[in-house]
């Protein structure tokens, strides 16, 4: 069985993956959360079993998901290092910003670890995850993460140097696309669009555009190249993001992104 310590969004996501996907069935889930209504809207919709305590769950599950913010891994593994010494199960990790050395030092020196990066697109199986193992995991451990991570998306096995970048352009970067989005609509909306069609049209597109450059491998200033047109409205528009900062702006956010992973 496999255990989720933790019940937010991105366990959701995640469980909502690897069930719709067929990787593992409700039966074969569990989920603990000290906010025991969470636990339970997930029973309810995916059918998987829900423990008292992490404990409990850790006593049960041959794989263990830590799905909790990274201010309070510490607190939940602490108590549960003796028992997961004696149980030995596999320990994947997705806190943003704790290194595979952090939980090492906290748990046991043979612990079988998996550090993984998912996105909040797991719920609709298009997430782009990253995965990195420790020197303990066993082959058949990693290929389990990757199978889990590709039954919602795709996997990408990654240097754990890199986690922190990937945490930025894999996972916060799909928050920066539904901003883009959403401002493109309501730009539409200001000429006379409803809303609810612009925002249709405009997550079209863009998921259309990025289709492009992953099945062509073109660049993409080479794809944009291609759509405007001499003297066209693209060369406009286009011509008008660069004025206005666009490029300076993403660059600008996905550093400060980074630092504040370096402070996690």
């Amino acid at each position: 069985m496999t255990g989720f310590i933790g019940a937010g969004n991105m366990a959701s996501a995640m469980i909502s993956g690897l069930v719709s996907s067929g990787t593992l069935k409700g039966k074969d889930l569990a989920v603990f959360d000290i906010c025991n209504e969470k636990s339970k809207k997930l029973s309810e919709k995916f059918g998987l079993k829900v423990f008292e305590s992490a404990e409990e769950l850790v006593e049960s599950c041959d794989r263990v998901v830590l799905s909790v913010k990274p201010n309070m891994l510490e607190a939940v593994i602490s108590p549960l290092r003796a028992l997961i010494e004696e149980k030995d199960p596999l320990v994947i990790s997705i806190a943003a910003g704790k290194p595979l050395s952090f939980l090492e030092e906290r748990l046991h020196s043979l612990v079988r670890l998996v550090r993984v990066m998912p996105n909040i697109n797991a719920a609709v199986g298009e997430a782009v995850s990253a995965f990195c193992p420790n020197k303990n995991a066993t082959e058949e451990d990693v290929a389990f993460v990757e199978e889990m991570c590709r039954s919602f998306g795709t996997a990408v096995a990654l240097s754990e140097n890199m986690f922190p970048l990937f945490g930025v352009i894999g996972g916060c970067s799909p928050a920066f696309a539904y901003m883009f989005i959403d401002a493109m609509a309501r730009a539409a909306v200001k000429n006379g669009m409803p809303k609810a069609q612009a925002l249709e049209i405009c997550a079209q597109a863009v998921l259309g555009s990025a289709k492009m450059i992953l099945e062509t491998k073109e660049h993409p200033m080479e794809l944009t190249d291609r759509v405007c047109s001499p003297g066209g409205t693209t060369i406009e528009g286009v011509l008008s993001l660069q004025k206005n900062g666009f490029e300076a702006v993403v660059a600008a956010a996905v550093d400060a992104a980074v630092e504040k992973d370096k402070r996690l």
